[in-house]
């Protein structure tokens, strides 16, 4: 029997939590409100950010129970879309081949659109691994 692999991985998330202060980790664990809060409050003024130090596993496991695994791995995306998004390499990544080059060529719509995926990433990407699943392909 295979076992899917982890969608989110504590090590990323614990280095994301050291940018926490804007709301990192928070958004990769699929959490846009709040990582948007802590964004504009640097972290509810430091307090929050320290709370979450002991609440990462947690966020870690629900994350695990809402995401789907699949041919596109969470990890690897979050990785680009925070080092590289701007550049629309998250959208190459996840077969959004225009949009991909579209970023490209508008650094990332301006912004705007990097500020859209990371409220959105995990959805997206839930998106394409839940269409992979057996019996929910495309339709004739």
């Amino acid at each position: 029997m295979e076992f899917p692999r982890p969608t989110h991985n504590l090590v990323i998330g614990y280095a994301a939590w050291l940018f926490g202060f804007i709301g990192a980790h928070r958004f990769y664990y699929g959490k846009p409100v709040s990582g948007t809060i802590y964004f504009f409050t640097l972290g509810l003024l430091g307090i929050g950010w320290l709370v979450d130090l002991f609440l990462i596993p947690a966020m870690d496991r629900e994350a695990e129970i809402r995401s789907i695994p699949g041919p596109i791995d969470y990890n690897v995306a979050w990785l680009l879309l925070v080092f590289l998004g701007l550049f629309g390499a998250h959208r190459f990544y996840l077969g959004k081949i225009g949009t991909g080059v579209l970023y490209l060529f508008t650094v990332g719509l301006c912004g705007l659109g990097y500020i859209y995926d990371m409220w959105t990433l995990n959805d997206q990407i839930t998106l394409v691994n839940g269409s992979t699943l057996p019996g929910r392909g495309e339709r004739s």
